[in-house]
């Protein structure tokens, strides 16, 4: 995570042998092992510019998408676009900070402007890999109102951004980032988290009606730089008690992703889905 907290990122995981899983394929759609065609699409996928949201982003362009990589970190989001483009992908980047109603719908409307329209939207920024620890009781008043409206508000406004041009385009389907933090004690983190549970449920019932589908995707651990940053070594009790016994990659939440935008879920909203290892039985 930058030092500006606006819109952070998960970062990109260290490669394990033992552990990694390689990601999908890059190439255009209708390569072998490539499922979904998103070719026409236009995805938003917010926080980016590096780890998770980035591995969204890749992977919705192998598929077809045109992508816009918002993100508030203009240098890591501006490579990003590149290299997908380099690779044979269709993006561009805007910066964006999530909790500014009005950077939120510049957004979509730079997103409309550059290919047409929207289709998708993946509400993944969030501050996380430089977050303060406090109680709910003690935390600064400031920072915790700076952080729900990156954490969880920041989903809303970019959602109540770019709903409209998705009713223009008959519906579409917006993935919000969710956490197993929000079943377990983890302060105002998880109470962000449980904040986008509900917010998705709320939305979806909101949106059905002009065919818009709203689900969130829970991780559990993830390897990555800012979890690392957050916990540490504190990993290894929780993946000890894990049905599937090691940390969480990036490329492990990318297929979830990808099904819930797909036409494959298309009778499925207001649903959290765990990607977790087993961590949360529900």
């Amino acid at each position: 995570m930058s030092g500006t907290t606006e819109a952070a990122r998960e970062e990109e995981p260290a490669p394990s042998a033992r552990t990694a899983r390689q990601p999908g394929p890059t190439g255009p759609p209708g390569q072998p092992g490539q499922r979904h065609d998103f070719t026409g699409k236009v995805a938003i996928v917010t926080g980016a510019a590096q780890g998770i949201g980035e591995a969204y982003a890749r992977a919705l362009a192998a598929a077809g998408a045109a992508v816009v990589v918002a993100d508030i970190a203009a240098e890591a989001g501006q490579a990003v676009a590149k290299q997908i483009c380099a690779d044979g992908g269709r993006a561009a980047f805007v910066r964006t900070d999530v909790a500014d109603p009005q950077s939120a719908q510049a957004m979509a409307e730079f997103a409309a402007g550059e290919f047409g329209g929207i289709d998708f939207l993946v509400n993944n920024a969030a501050i996380y890999g430089q977050m303060q620890f406090d109680l709910l009781l003690s935390v600064d008043w400031d920072y915790y109102k700076k952080f729900l409206g990156v954490n969880m508000d920041g989903a809303l406004a970019c959602t109540r951004a770019c709903h409209q041009h998705m009713v223009r385009r008959d519906g579409g389907a917006i993935v919000n980032q969710s956490s197993t933090a929000a079943w377990v004690y983890s302060s105002f983190y998880g109470l962000a988290k449980a904040g986008i549970n509900a917010l998705t449920q709320q939305l979806a019932h909101e949106l059905g009606g002009v065919g818009i589908r709203v689900n969130a995707i829970a991780p559990g651990p993830t390897d990555t730089q800012a979890t690392r940053t957050v916990v540490g070594g504190m990993t290894d009790p929780i993946v000890a008690t894990m049905a599937i016994k090691r940390l969480g990659q990036p490329a492990d939440l990318v297929g979830a992703c990808l099904f819930l935008l797909s036409d494959e879920a298309a009778w499925i909203t207001g649903q959290i889905v765990n990607v977790d290892g087993g961590q949360v039985f529900r």
